[in-house]
């Protein structure tokens, strides 16, 4: 069986870090052929203090390792440079692999020719907004058609998370882009695909990933990913989907019609508001079947989602614009060069 590195990057994440550990401890997959690499960006709790005694009394090959630049980017380049792997996985200090998660994801890349497979998250919340929030990113209204968050057929798709990649794909193509903070992975993914690459979906890989417990952390979470994704569809723009443009014009519809007379402008916006908040309320019931006390809170998690993403997408767009003004950044930085 190949070898595999396991890569977690990690800050400040005591409350999740050994539960995400843990699970690795608990694969299935044999023991003497998996590492682990915890790569640490600088984290001012407890979480090196926590990796350093898991590592001391765990039998799991694991190494903590310093992340100076701190960024997620950053450090899935510094751990590909100590990795000993032939099989390369990432994997969030905020997730929980399910025991199989590693046996699955090499017998998928071994009955394919895909050069990366990766599974389903199953988002699961810790506070009672953070269930709410949970059940809005597992929705198809909320998150539209992405299959490795509201399921799906096996088979190729445009991008997963916690993917395991063959380690020649880094050779051939190079790290992450570490200018791009919260679009990395799509980034990298996307890139794959324009060089000829497969990722493929295999719903039996699964992992548990926690999600914000609170309003103002999931609206910094997806303003992030808005803000992000201008820039990784301007190199990719053969990548773009409906599902990446639907929150952005919602807030732009919300906008134009703001900015209209005094008549237009309340028709305009009764006729958004009422179309959305229909969907909304639908969207929410739907949702809530599956755990009732989360109702009052859906609706509120799944427009914190759309405004949030569709406003840092904007705000990713001025940003995009300002530095086609400037000179483009060293070309190393935005994962051209390989870091094996």
């Amino acid at each position: 069986m190949p070898f595999v590195s396991v890569i977690v990057p990690a800050r400040n994440e005591e409350r999740y870090i050994e539960r995400c550990l843990y699970s690795l401890a608990a694969q299935d997959y044999p023991r003497g052929r998996f590492e682990v690499l915890v790569l640490d960006g600088m984290s001012d709790d407890e979480t090196p203090r926590i990796v350093s005694r898991f590592a001391a009394e765990s039998t799991v090959d694991l190494r903590l390792i310093e992340n100076p630049r701190r960024r997620p980017a950053a450090a899935m380049n510094i751990g590909l440079q100590h990795a000993r792997g032939e099989v390369i996985v990432r994997l969030d200090a905020h997730a929980a692999a399910a025991p199989d998660f590693l046996t699955r994801g090499i017998a998928a890349l071994d009955a394919s020719a895909a050069d990366c497979a990766g599974g389903v998250i199953e988002s699961e919340g810790d506070t009672w907004f953070g269930r709410a929030a949970a059940l809005a990113m597992s929705s198809r209204f909320g998150v539209g058609g992405a299959a490795f968050r509201t399921g799906g057929e096996p088979g190729p798709v445009d991008t997963v998370a916690f993917g395991a990649y063959r380690r020649d794909v880094f050779d051939r193509i190079g790290g992450f882009a570490e200018d791009i903070d919260h679009g990395e992975d799509d980034e990298f993914n996307y890139r794959l695909l324009d060089a000829g690459g497969i990722i493929l979906l295999d719903p039996r890989i699964r992992a548990r990933y926690t999600v914000r417990g609170d309003l103002a952390g999931l609206w910094r979470q997806y303003f992030a990913y808005g803000r992000a994704k201008p820039e990784v569809l301007r190199r990719h723009p053969t990548q773009a989907r409906a599902r990446q443009l639907a929150p952005p014009a919602f807030v732009g519809a919300v906008a134009l019609a703001a900015l209209l007379g005094r008549p237009a402008r309340f028709r305009a916006l009764k006729l958004v508001g009422c179309t959305y908040a229909g969907a909304l309320a639908a969207a929410s019931f739907a949702a809530a079947s599956r755990r009732p006390r989360a109702l009052p809170a859906l609706p509120l998690a799944f427009a914190c989602l759309h405004v949030a993403y569709g406003s840092g997408f904007y705000i990713g767009a001025a940003d995009l614009a300002r530095r086609r003004l400037l000179p483009a950044p060293d070309a190393s930085r935005q994962g051209t060069q390989s870091p094996t």
